[in-house]
Parts: structure tokens; sequence; C-alpha cells
């Protein structure tokens, strides 16, 4: 019995000697995995920290967010920090900030370009085709700047003081004789998109400064009014400006900044996702970047 309960003991060792080997096998594969992972993200970020600066657009956030996931995930540590837009402008021109996806030209940003744009790396669109002008829903039964008349309690909804699609309403203002007396209201983006969301849903009148992309359209059957005057401009593109320097400091960082582009499917779908679902924006990107590897790839092409 004795001899029998020995064997028993020596086989139980045995048995824990071999199971914690094993999970001792594990562990370290699945270390030596991760230190993997991790070298070949340290390998080109090498841990350093880029900091992106961006008004609190959707467009912005959505563009922002994604562009940092890509620098993320190549080893950077990325800060991402929301500021005035003319704020912006100034921190990426006096080096406070590396960069920003965030420069609507020529018209929405003309002021900050013509301040600041001597003293920013410019790297060209990241996004082509973008407009600004007066947005109303298409039930209204209006189609032109020059026609309106007394919609909406002659007022235009506006967003915040300062932005350059505000300071085009004001000078429509004084360029069409019918809007003589009309006003334009400031508020902010989000205020201008939920006073928009509850005239729609009432089937009430409403004019807003808008602007493409943004996610209003996917959300809303919307019209932009016609602008027989060109006072908000022709189509603006998105740019990608950078301090001086970036690229001798960090060359892959800047590689991957100049080689981002996108369209305004690409943008709506992040903001689809964050604003009308509900998604956080580094949840909406990360599931953007996952999605849509093919055209990560062409960002980051040539980063070594």
């Amino acid at each position: 019995m004795l001899k029998t309960w020995k064997s028993f003991s020596l086989m139980t060792v045995l048995v824990l000697v071999f199971v914690l080997a094993a999970c001792g096998a594990d562990d370290e594969g699945d270390n030596g995995n991760d230190e993997e992972t991790t070298d070949e993200a340290a390998a080109v970020g090498e841990g350093k920290e880029i900091e992106l600066v961006y008004v609190n657009w959707d467009t912005e956030i959505a563009s922002t967010h994604v562009v940092g996931k890509v620098l993320e995930d190549l080893g950077y540590d990325v800060k991402l920090t929301s500021i005035e837009n003319a704020a912006m402008w100034e921190a990426v021109a006096n080096g406070e900030a590396d960069g920003m996806v965030a420069a609507w030209l020529p018209a929405t940003h003309e002021a900050q370009y013509a301040e600041f744009g001597d003293q920013v790396v410019e790297l060209g669109p990241n996004l082509e085709g973008a407009k600004i002008g007066l947005v109303v829903p298409s039930y209204m039964d209006v189609d032109s700047i020059a026609d309106l008349t007394d919609e909406a309690g002659q007022t235009i909804t506006g967003i915040e003081a300062g932005a350059g699609v505000v300071g085009a309403a004001e000078d429509a203002l004084e360029e069409y004789d019918n809007l003589s007396d009309w006003s334009v209201q400031t508020s902010s983006s989000g205020a201008m998109t939920t006073q928009l969301g509850e005239a729609i849903d009432k089937e009430e009148g409403i004019i807003v400064t808008g602007w493409s992309p943004h996610w209003k359209f996917s959300e809303y059957d919307l019209k932009y009014l016609e602008d027989p005057e060109g006072v908000f401009g022709d189509a603006e593109t998105i740019e990608t400006m950078v301090r001086e320097g970036l690229e001798e400091d960090m060359p892959n960082a800047y590689k991957v900044l100049d080689q981002f582009e996108w369209t305004q499917d690409d943008s709506n779908s992040v903001m689809v996702d964050l604003v009308v679902n509900g998604v956080d924006p580094e949840d909406a990107a990360a599931t953007w970047v996952e999605d849509n590897q093919e055209k990560v790839a062409e960002w980051t092409e040539g980063v070594e």
C-alpha cells in the first residue's frame, strides 16, 4: 500500500512539473512575440512623442484620430490635442505642436493661412472636393441664396464666431440685397447640428452654415443653396501642415503625414460611426484603420 502511495505521489509531482514547464514555455513564447511586436513598432517610432492638434469639428476629429492611430501602430507616442482654430495654426507655426491635418483652404482658413502660412511646412491636400455654403433641408422650397425672403425668421444658424464659413455668411448679408435684414447667429458646430436636427424633426425651415464632408449629409436629406455671387467660393481642399524641422526629427512620421490622403466617403464613414452611432473617436478610428489596410499601406509606403 505504501509503495503504491509513493508511486502515486511521484506521478503527481511529475505531472505538475510537466504542466508548469509547459506553462513556462507558453509564457516565454507569448513574451517573445510581444517583445518582437514591440521591437518592430519601436524600430519605426521608437516611442517618440508626436503631437497633432485639431479644431473640434467632426471632420477633423475623424481625420486626426485615424492618422494618430496609424502613427501609434508604428510605435509613436501620439498626443492628440483639440484646440481653437487660430491656436491650432499658431501651435504648428511656433513648433509647440508637430502638425495638423485640418487646414481648410483657400477660404475657410484664409485668415489663418495669411498669418501663419509662411511659418509652417505645407504637405498638400489630404482630401479634395470639400465645400462650404448655406445648407437647408431638401423639403424647403428654395434653391438659391438670391431667392431667400423671410425663411427661418431671417436667421442663418452659424457655428463658432471667427470660422471662415461664418465670415462668408456675414459677407453674404452684404453681398445679397435680399439678405439686408437677415442676421447670422453664431453658436458651435454641435449646437448647429442639434438645431438642424430639431428643425427637421418638426419639418421647420432652417438655414445653416454648412460644409462637406460632414456626417449631416449622410444623416439628413440636405442641399446647398446656389450661390450666384460666389461668396462662398469654389471647392476647397483640406490640407496637412507640419512644423519646420519635423522631416529631420521624425522622417517616418513626416512621410506618413505627407502621404495621408483619403476621400469624403472615408471621412463620412468615420464621422457617422463616432457622431451618429456614438462610438468613441479612438475606437471609430481603430475600426476604420483595421478595415482599410490597403489604404493605410499607401500612407506607410517607404516607412522603414
